[in-house]
């Protein structure tokens, strides 16, 4: 029964996890629409608090997988999920690193601006040496000439994942102040 509990609480945490990666996106850096802040991480951290990390990575790839079926973009899918997946999984693995399964206070928000710094520095670089490239050859974008690569990593995508990492810290911080008070998050399945 234990089991059957655990895969489906996985289960709905997937599909709440891909219908948000996939509906309500929004960006947040003037001039750079294509940087959009997705929600899909709040399943993927109340699976690592229901259950444990390994739990969060199976949200994870579920959610991934289901994205690269359901709502395939092309080019911007088989380079963008890849980035996506590393950010998530890295946001999720140093906050619980850090901060455990604490609901808030200081471990928690250290936990949180960690995560987010760690994702910063992760998706610079991937950015760099990963997507500029890939979208230069296959999309034909290519931003070194748009923009630059330096103002590119420096003005958008340093900002945007510093301030979507303190968005899902925050959000995070919410749901699960709320969800604490249920009572699955009292007597989780372990």
């Amino acid at each position: 029964m234990k089991d059957t509990k655990r895969l489906a609480y996985i289960a709905i945490l997937s599909a709440v996890a891909t219908v948000l990666m996939i509906f309500p996106q929004f960006p947040i850096i003037p001039g750079a629409d294509f940087l959009k802040i997705e929600f899909s991480v709040i399943p993927i951290m109340i699976g690592y608090f229901i259950f444990d990390l390994k739990t969060a990575y199976v949200i994870l790839l579920i959610r991934s997988l289901l994205k690269l079926l359901i709502n395939n973009q092309g080019v911007n899918t088989m380079v963008g999920l890849p980035m996506n997946m590393l950010a998530v999984g890295l946001f999720v693995t140093v906050f619980a690193l850090i901060a455990g399964k604490s609901y808030g206070g200081r471990k928690f928000v250290v936990g949180g601006v960690c995560a987010s710094i760690a994702m910063t520095i992760a998706m610079v670089l991937m950015n760099y040496f990963y997507a500029i490239p890939l979208y230069a050859k296959f999309a034909g974008f290519d931003i070194k000439q748009i923009i630059g690569v330096g103002k590119y990593l420096l003005a958008m995508v340093t900002p945007f994942n510093l301030v979507q990492g303190l968005v899902y810290t925050g959000s995070l911080a919410l749901i699960l102040g709320v969800a604490k008070r249920l009572p699955v998050m009292e007597k989780s399945p372990r």
